[in-house]
C-alpha cells in the first residue's frame, strides 16, 4: 500500500547568504493530488523544491519524500523533477536524452507516445540549446514524466508556452492526477492554479500564509489573485 501522503514538510527552516528564504515552512502533498504552491518571486518556492530532492539540506526541520530521505537512492529512484533550466543538457537533442533516461528506469513511459503528446517530435533532433524557451520546457517536463515517478515535482512547468501547448501540458498533469501520481507543481498563473490545483498553499518571505482548496481561499466571494495580493507581498529589494 501507498503512504496516503507523499511528500511531508515540517518546519523547514534555511537561510542563504545571510538571508532567511525558508523560515518554518509546513505542507504537505498527497498522492492523486495536484499541490499547487504559489507566491511572489523570492518567496522560496524552487528552494523548497531543490530541498525536497536533495540539492539543498535545510538548516532544521524536516522532510519526508515518499517515506524516505530528500535526495536518497529510495527517494530518488521514485520522484520525477521538472526544474525551471537545465542548462547541462544544452548540446543533447530531445530525441537522445529522452531514449537515455528512459533507459535508468525499469517501466518508463515509450518516448515516442510521450514525445507526441508534447510535441517534442516536430524538433526531436534539434540540440536543446538551440530550442525556444517554451520547447526546452516541453523537454524539461518529459524528462520529468518519463520514469513514471509517482511524487513529480514541477517547477513553473508551462512558462513561456502558449495557450495551445499549456493546455496540452495542463491535460497530462491532470492525467499523472488521475494515474495517482503526487504532483508539487509551482506557478505565477492564478488561472494555472485554478483550473489544475486541488490544493493551494501560498508562500511568503518563505512561511506558509495560506492553504486549501480554490474554494477554501476564495470563500466563493474573491478570486485567487485577489486573495493572493492580500496576503503576499512583492519581491523584496
Amino acid at each position: 500500500m501507498p503512504e496516503p501522503i507523499a511528500l511531508s514538510v515540517a518546519e523547514v527552516r534555511l537561510r542563504l547568504g545571510g538571508r532567511s528564504v525558508l523560515d518554518g515552512l509546513s505542507l504537505t502533498a498527497a498522492f492523486a493530488a495536484v499541490t499547487a504552491v504559489l507566491g511572489p518571486n523570492g518567496a522560496g518556492k524552487t528552494t523548497l523544491i531543490r530541498c525536497c530532492t536533495g540539492l539543498l539540506r535545510p538548516d532544521s526541520g524536516t522532510i519526508s519524500v515518499l517515506g524516505s530521505a530528500p535526495g536518497s537512492a529510495a527517494a530518488n529512484d521514485r520522484i520525477g523533477l521538472m526544474p525551471q533550466s537545465a542548462g547541462a543538457w544544452s548540446g543533447v537533442r530531445p530525441g537522445e536524452l529522452l531514449t537515455y533516461l528512459a533507459a535508468l528506469y525499469v517501466t518508463p513511459l515509450p518516448v515516442t507516445e510521450l514525445s507526441a503528446a508534447l510535441g517534442i517530435d516536430a524538433f526531436a533532433d534539434t540540440p536543446y540549446r538551440r530550442l525556444s524557451g517554451g520547447q526546452q520546457q516541453l523537454v524539461n517536463l518529459a524528462g520529468a514524466m518519463v520514469g513514471r515517478p509517482e511524487l513529480v515535482f514541477l517547477d513553473e512547468p508551462t512558462a513561456g508556452l502558449d495557450p495551445h501547448m499549456r493546455h496540452r501540458v495542463w491535460d497530462l498533469v491532470a492525467g499523472l492526477r488521475d494515474a495517482g501520481v503526487a504532483i508539487v507543481l509551482t506557478t505565477h498563473s492564478m488561472e494555472e492554479a485554478e483550473h489544475l490545483a486541488d490544493q493551494v498553499v501560498m508562500l511568503d518571505a518563505g512561511r506558509g500564509v495560506a492553504s486549501g482548496t480554490v474554494a477554501e481561499l476564495t470563500g466563493g466571494s474573491t478570486t485567487l489573485e485577489a486573495r493572493f495580493l492580500q496576503l503576499t507581498r512583492p519581491e523584496r529589494e
